[in-house]
């Protein structure tokens, strides 16, 4: 029983102890569209969070007053049989209500919330129902506001709004320490909610395509929105699909504290920190960072442009602006994705020329305008720091030669354009409380720990990647599914065993790579190409399976990211080829 919350109601610890009856939770009856309460017997007329001072409480417990004026009470699913809800239970009681039959109700966030800020009189009719439903435009952007609150205090780096047109209830999800998980307090959200939410939220929107939100057509903007006092920056992107609107909100959070870690604390190794604090030293060029929607880039890159001497003038063309980096200048470039002939970089690259700087952030490279762009910047001799999607350092250039991109071979080949490519991933970091050894995958009665693989292949599969590469398997660790009060507290369950994600990154220094600019020139198989000599065998998967002998990371968490570690037909080598942790030696 939890006391302290009953005091904070005002009652004595006897009246807590008073009554052991517990609600049973299965009892409640759900209530998941407009329609449902609308046709709800006998109608809802009122909320009584202020008659019985229960207001702290209204976001996820809400007392109403219905037509026989009995009381039900109104919850999100995770409280509806909570000690909270009992007491209020109680509490209704002892004001002199009668609790209604049945006595409670579970509904998604945004109903309830559209309930409890309604502001409207005691009725008796239907139309009082029908009033209490309207969604005010503070309601409904509350509701966005509980959303992104959500996600920013439980780390999530993207709020994803899946609309599907002909069902009653939709989708909300996060993307949580790169897993795609969803809350239960966001489950069974009304559709048309989501719809007129998305609505006023668009009505925030900076520098977007379209006066209002367009379900059927794809939308770009950004907004501002304040968390704990903190401001974190949303940027907004939808996709009409088939069954309705897919809308990715990516979160954003300005001055975060990620900007002021340093790249160890990102997770690269010494060799590669010392290879990219040497390429930033040198005048000129381009460095440029890769990795898949979602790896972490823009951190990286903003965490090394803020730690540039203050005597250097830095500049940024971003589109937005993401993090708020100490002493840059930095410019968002609105472009206006419906124009033939945009020209947001072209205005802003002239004026640019003009500045005297020293170095240049220039957001992702993804098309032919910001193709063009890198061009005029990487041609001038200033210090160019960039990104773009590619799925290995080789194939940055391949992804900047793309008839998309359209950046000229032989500019790519001038010696000095391309001064290090950098390709990062991240990946989650284990829980080192409660990570458990590799050894449970065979163990007596683990069998159902983890069904990809029988129980009797997991061993070989082990001994054969740590002989591949090098390590004791012994020290091979793997995530707690149950974790620990470290890391589950407060977390939803698919992150149990997790503490945060690493990078885990490799580099090419085209000046220190004979045959690399060739082969940029000639597009000779870059996916087949690997430096020799001291960037020899330093690829990601490497790094990864270094932190992996570490203890630090799950090595199936590789396997899902990097292909299959299982045996070639016939071949008895590894899919991925033999990259040995000594070479990070």
């Amino acid at each position: 029983m939890r006391v302290p919350w009953g005091n904070r109601l005002g009652l004595r610890v006897a009246d807590v102890a008073a009554s052991s009856s517990r609600f049973d939770a299965s009892h409640a009856v759900a209530i998941s569209s407009h329609d449902e309460l609308l046709a709800l017997e006998p109608a809802l007329l009122r909320p009584l969070c202020a008659e019985l001072g229960v207001q702290d409480l209204a976001a996820r417990l809400c007392p109403v007053l219905l037509a026989d004026h009995s009381v039900a009470i109104l919850s999100l699913p995770e409280h509806v049989g909570s000690d909270q809800a009992d007491e209020l239970a109680r509490r209704i009681e002892r004001y002199g209500y009668t609790l209604s039959c049945p006595q409670r109700y579970v509904l998604a966030a945004p109903l309830l919330l559209a309930i409890v800020r309604n502001q409207v009189g005691a009725h008796s009719s239907r139309q009082a129902g029908h009033a209490l439903l309207e969604h005010s435009r503070t309601a409904l952007a509350q509701a966005f506001q509980d959303m992104v609150e959500w996600g920013v205090r439980h780390a999530a780096s993207d709020l994803h709004i899946n609309i599907r047109h002909g069902e009653t209830e939709s989708e909300v999800k996060y993307t949580v320490s790169g897993r795609y998980i969803a809350p239960e307090r966001f489950r069974r959200m009304p559709t048309s909610m989501l719809v007129d939410m998305l609505s006023v939220a668009w009505m925030d929107i900076r520098g977007g395509n379209g006066a209002v939100f367009d379900p059927r057509a794809e939308q770009q903007g950004s907004l501002l929105k304040q968390v704990d006092g903190r401001p974190v920056l949303l940027r907004w992107a939808s996709l009409s699909a088939d069954q309705g609107p897919s809308v990715c909100i990516r979160l954003l959070e300005r001055e975060a504290g990620s900007i002021g870690l340093t790249l160890e604390q990102l997770g690269y190794l010494p060799e590669q920190i010392q290879v990219i604090e040497c390429a930033m030293r040198t005048e000129g060029g381009a460095i440029i960072f890769a990795g898949a929607v979602g790896s972490g880039k823009s951190t990286t890159l903003a965490s090394l442009i803020s730690r540039l001497p203050e005597e250097r003038k830095v500049v940024t063309l971003e589109d937005p602006v993401e993090y708020l980096i100490p002493r840059a200048i930095q410019n968002t470039v609105v472009r206006d994705f419906g124009a033939q002939a945009p020209d947001g970089f072209a205005v802003k690259l002239r004026a640019l020329k003009r500045s005297a700087m020293n170095d240049v952030l220039l957001g992702e490279i993804r098309d032919k305008e910001t193709g063009g762009a890198f061009m005029d910047l990487a041609g001038s001799g200033v210090n160019v720091y960039t990104t773009t999607h590619a799925l290995s350092a080789a194939l940055i250039p391949e992804r900047l030669a793309s008839d998309f991109i359209g950046v000229s071979r032989d500019f790519l080949a001038v010696p000095g354009v391309l001064k290090l490519l950098v390709y990062q991933a991240l990946l989650p970091r284990l829980c080192p409380d409660c990570a458990l050894p590799a050894s449970v995958l065979w163990g007596r009665g683990q069998s159902p720990f983890d069904a990809r693989r029988k129980p009797r292949e997991w061993r070989p599969w082990v001994e054969t990647i740590a002989q591949h590469f090098g390590g004791d398997p012994a020290v091979l660790r793997l995530r707690n599914p149950l974790g620990c009060s470290a890391c589950h507290s407060g977390r939803d369950v698919a992150l149990a065993g997790y503490r945060g994600r690493t990078v885990v990154a490799e580099y090419v220094e085209p000046a220190h790579s004979p045959g690399f600019l060739e082969s940029i020139r000639n597009g000779s198989e870059p996916a087949h190409w690997r430096p020799p000599g001291r960037d020899g065998s330093r690829t990601a998967l490497a790094c990864a399976m270094l932190k992996a002998f570490n203890a630090e990371i799950d090595v199936r968490d590789i396997e899902l990211h990097f292909g299959s570690f299982d045996m070639s037909a016939g071949s008895g080598d590894l899919r991925s080829g033999p990259l040995p942790l000594r070479a990070f030696a």
